[in-house]
């Protein structure tokens, strides 16, 4: 039997219990949980261990449109979609309104791929059932992106290439009162326990389409078995990260959170 795990942004009892029954009838099992809008806590990062200790085989997010809205809540999902995404590749991920969503900026950046489906419809129970027993695609990437930690150990983002080897890494954030605390290279998906930095630089300011980003770099060589890994305080809008180069002109990613 397939698993669906259903984040549901309110706590809405009836409508969970509702989806639930109509699931069930189309022989899927539903396991989830009440989001905890705790980005500062990686609450997140708690609901996204327990999808993948039930081996759900599909994520379903019953959207309510207040909360939707919310940086805290946009920047959470957007978090707990990368890491699933490190963790499980092309892992199915579908939404379900009961409401119309908006036209432009309906879901948080990182999650926009994921199928808005309405629940006056009726067919989305059936393109649920579907997703669940497609096998996932993961689709192309050009990095790694995962984010790591708990309340304890803070939030830590760690990144690097699929093929082949960086010498070195740039990485900034901006916006949300965020600040880069720590950084390090090590084995990928795992933070280090020691780690030697080669010219290690903080307190970098880069000016891209018109915001300032806090940047700190290192000239470690990262490859696809190693990974660089910074700690953030605090919940960026955007974060920036590149290979290093001695180019002023170097080509950056920027990744919008919220």
């Amino acid at each position: 039997m397939k698993t669906v795990w259903i984040t549901a942004l309110k706590e809405d009892q009836p409508r969970v219990a509702a989806v639930t029954a109509v699931l069930k009838r189309y022989g899927l099992q539903c396991k989830g949980h009440f989001w905890v809008d705790q980005p500062d806590k990686m609450a997140w990062r708690v609901a996204l261990e327990t999808l993948l200790e039930a081996r759900a085989d599909a994520w379903l997010v019953l959207v309510d449109a207040d909360e939707i809205k919310k940086t805290s809540v946009r920047y959470g999902l957007s978090l707990m979609a990368s890491a699933l995404r490190s963790a499980r590749g092309g892992f199915p991920m579908l939404t379900l309104w009961n409401s119309p969503p908006p036209e432009q900026a309906a879901l948080p950046p990182l999650m926009a791929q994921a199928e808005l489906l309405l629940e006056s419809g009726a067919s989305w129970p059936a393109k649920i059932v579907a997703k669940a027993n497609v096998p996932p695609k993961a689709a192309p990437a050009e990095f790694r992106l995962d984010v790591l930690g708990n309340e304890r150990l803070g939030q830590w983002f760690e990144i690097g290439p699929v093929a082949g080897a960086w010498s070195g890494v740039v990485f900034g954030v901006t916006g949300g009162g965020a600040e880069i605390q720590f950084q390090a290279v090590g084995p990928k998906g795992m933070l280090p326990e020691k780690t030697t930095l080669e010219f290690a630089q903080e307190g970098m300011k880069l000016e891209v389409a018109g915001n300032e980003y806090a940047a700190w770099a290192v000239r470690n060589q990262v490859d696809d078995n190693t990974s660089y890994f910074v700690k953030v305080k605090g919940c960026p809008d955007s974060i920036l990260f590149m290979p290093y180069a001695e180019e002023t002109d170097a080509e950056a990613t920027l990744l919008r959170l919220v």
